[in-house]
């Protein structure tokens, strides 16, 4: 994103809508942007006058909305950050999917992108490492939930140690 789309939150709230609502619908109508996203008729309006106005939207008053190739991908981008900290957040620190939503759309308009793509890195790399994987992710959620280790983590422990010595990963 070029520093003169650069959006402030509520855009970013409003494109994203949009981009749902045209995946949902084909195109976007204020009404449907004011009902998603709690807000008045002006609004809305104000935003779309806006978004419009950066080339990001197709808009008319009281005609459908659609996004230009750049209102798309910048939409696809916000999309992006949102769902990476969301499974950031269920699937690596176990918080419960209503808070993960909360977060993400609080932390998706101020996070940088490298901070978000290197924990899409990190949930690959846990999914992805013999000394980790889904069993790792699974134990932290237990930690998280029981205040301590399963029974077995002392033996897995040294399973993983063993491996190291021999220089492979059982």
């Amino acid at each position: 994103m070029s520093e003169q789309q650069q959006l402030s939150a509520s855009l970013e709230d409003y494109i994203e809508t949009i981009y749902h609502i045209i995946a949902e619908k084909q195109v976007a109508r204020g009404k449907d942007i004011a009902t998603r996203l709690s807000v008045s008729g002006a609004s809305v309006t104000e935003a779309l006058r806006a978004l419009s106005k950066r080339g990001l939207i197709n808009y008319a008053p009281y005609e459908v909305v659609t996004l230009t190739e750049e209102g798309r991908q910048i939409a696809e981008d916000v999309v992006h950050r949102h769902n990476s900290l969301k499974q950031f957040f269920t699937d690596v620190l176990a918080i419960d999917v209503a808070l993960a939503e909360e977060g993400a759309c609080k932390i998706e308009h101020t996070a940088p992108p490298e901070i978000i793509k290197r924990m899409v890195d990190f949930i690959n790399f846990l999914e992805a490492c013999p000394r980790g994987g889904k069993d790792l992710i699974a134990g932290f959620a237990t930690f998280c939930q029981q205040g301590q280790t399963a029974d077995n983590c002392i033996s897995c422990i040294s399973q993983c140690m063993h491996g190291q010595a021999d220089g492979h990963i059982d």
